[in-house]
């Protein structure tokens, strides 16, 4: 059974444009100096969820997620234009 810590809230929110109209969500939560650990969610399609947080001890990390481009909160969502392997490796 895996065990979780306590439910905490994101003290940081960022918005990061990426070009081609796009921009990425991000957030921070945990020890504002702490350990940084980058959680990237599960795709595509998908988004991040407030419960990820809770997978990192918010006493030692300084836990930072984002919603890759077009999903979850970044925007615009779901969209696919200039959005393929092909168009954002340059």
């Amino acid at each position: 059974m895996l065990t979780l810590y306590p439910s905490i809230k994101n003290y940081a929110e960022h918005s990061l444009d990426v070009g081609d109209g796009y921009t990425l969500y991000i957030e921070e939560s945990g020890k504002i100096d702490g350990i940084p650990v980058l959680f990237i969610h599960g795709g595509p399609g998908g988004g991040s969820d407030p419960l990820q947080r809770r997978y990192f001890d918010p006493d030692v990390y300084r836990i930072i997620i984002f919603d890759q481009r077009g999903c979850g909160r970044s925007t615009p969502h779901a969209n696919i234009r200039k959005n393929t392997t092909q168009d954002i490796i340059k």
